[in-house]
């Protein structure tokens, strides 16, 4: 799959006051390059040097706790008694079925919540839930923020 120029550029500018991304686009950018397993299609992305120069800039001004708005798949949620360990329960499967993917067990009153992904879009996070329902049918898209220095993972 080829994108134009424009996709990347978009990109870039906007993470672009982000270091802990920065940090991370070798690492973002080889896994856009491995085909997928399913349609074995692949991203490439082509970087602009003006866009390249931006980012550097902006390295040098940010304090690396940025935050970013995207998506994740929740694939647990519940407040009962037995929520604590049911939510565990959720998160060792997942880690056993799709290591390579990160996951989250999160405590907000009165709900323990087990989330999935670092997704920059919308798109990334259905692509993400299309890979995970058959094993959890009740997952979900959400949109959370995260610190920004996960992304990529």
């Amino acid at each position: 799959m080829k994108r134009t120029t424009a996709f990347p550029l978009l990109l870039a500018c906007l993470l672009a006051g982000f270091s802990a991304f920065s940090q991370n686009l070798g690492a973002f950018k080889t896994k856009l390059a491995q085909p997928d397993s399913l349609h074995r299609s692949r991203v490439t992305v082509y970087e602009e040097e003006s866009a390249a120069q931006v980012l550097r800039a902006m390295q040098r001004t940010v304090t690396g706790e940025e935050k970013y708005r995207g998506y994740r798949v929740r694939i647990f949620f519940d407040n009962s008694q037995s929520a604590r360990t049911l939510a565990a329960g959720t998160l060792t499967r997942f880690r056993e079925l799709h290591p390579d993917t990160p996951a989250y067990m999160v405590y907000e009153n009165p709900y323990f919540k087990v989330t999935v992904g670092n997704c920059l879009s919308l798109e990334e996070a259905i692509i993400l839930w299309g890979r995970i329902k058959g094993d959890f049918d009740r997952a979900f898209v959400v949109r959370e923020e995260f610190p920004v220095k996960l992304l990529g993972e």
